[in-house]
């Protein structure tokens, strides 16, 4: 029972993620005092036309953080997958 229960919630960080990113880049979640990569990014578009780095250096490591982590999952969930037949 516990191997789902690990493959799924690898698989739900990285939605959870992407959702409160989504939110605080909207303004709606976490508030500038405190950091998230929602605020990052919105803090690089503002700035964007004169420093690009502040848009690109977070924007680029956080879909690498969501990528691994769905890789991750994924990779969990073929190696405990016991339904699955093994050649």
């Amino acid at each position: 029972m516990l191997g789902p229960i690990i493959v799924c919630t690898t698989l739900t960080i990285p939605s959870v993620m992407l959702l409160e990113s989504f939110l605080s880049f909207l303004g709606l979640g976490v508030q500038p005092p405190m950091s998230s990569w929602g605020v990052l990014i919105k803090d690089g578009a503002a700035g964007m036309e004169v420093y690009p780095r502040l848009l690109i250096f977070p924007g680029t490591i956080f879909v690498l953080t969501l990528f691994s982590l769905n890789f991750l999952g994924d990779g969990l969930r073929d190696a405990l997958d016991v339904r699955s037949s093994k050649d």
